[in-house]
């Protein structure tokens, strides 16, 4: 039982690797599923036995570089007892850290480059794109959640929803360009200096240099 457990694991992620280089090179509604199939050496039978279709393949693509709900969840909301500076400091980091990775991490850079550059978000990825708006929307409330405890540091007429719409706005900003273009920006050494603008914008005494 062990061995067919993971020789079904060994199928899925191989069918997941496959349709990760065709969707970059040929782009998601180019690429059918016989074309992942056959990138894979399995059947299309076998496709269809680990993902429903299409629009699940992708979204369980997404989900390999995308933090789960739960952890984001977690993570967002481990700072709420923290002084309202700290709070912001946390999510300023979260945030760095999220840009640093698409420059350390091959895979998460590949597959956010299909997302923001080679998809397409046609009729057959409509329950994808649903999903990915749900995930979406959800980062937005929990960061608009985390700076109602910080409200009072916010400047005035910068109420907790225009923060953490702006912020999100500018991270997708940053994932696009970067995705892009490689060479514009290093986000190890500038991800920082690129951040602290929008804080400085939005808080009122956030310091010039934040460690």
């Amino acid at each position: 039982m062990r061995r067919t457990k993971e020789d079904a694991e060994k199928t899925r992620t191989a069918i997941l690797t496959s349709a990760e280089r065709l969707f970059l090179d040929k782009g998601v509604a180019h690429t059918s599923l016989d074309q992942i199939a056959r990138d894979a050496g399995v059947t299309r039978g076998a496709v269809y036995w680990h993902f429903q279709n299409k629009a699940h393949l992708f979204h369980e693509m997404l989900d390999q570089v995308r933090l789960p709900p739960e952890q984001m969840t977690e993570r967002l909301c481990s700072c709420d007892q923290r002084a309202p500076l700290d709070t912001l400091r946390i999510l300023r980091d979260l945030t760095i850290e999220a840009i640093t990775a698409l420059a350390l991490h091959e895979q998460k850079r590949r597959i956010f480059t299909i997302l923001l550059h080679r998809c397409e978000f046609t009729d057959e990825l409509r329950d994808a794109e649903e999903r990915h708006h749900a995930f979406i929307n959800q980062f937005i409330d929990l960061c608009e959640k985390l700076l109602e405890g910080a409200a009072a540091c916010l400047r005035p007429g910068v109420t907790p929803r225009l923060a953490a719409l702006s912020l999100h706005a500018l991270v997708v900003g940053l994932f696009t360009d970067y995705t892009r273009d490689n060479a514009l920006f290093d986000p190890i050494t500038e991800a920082g200096a690129l951040i602290d603008p929008l804080f400085r914008g939005l808080v009122r005494d956030w310091p010039e240099s934040v460690a």
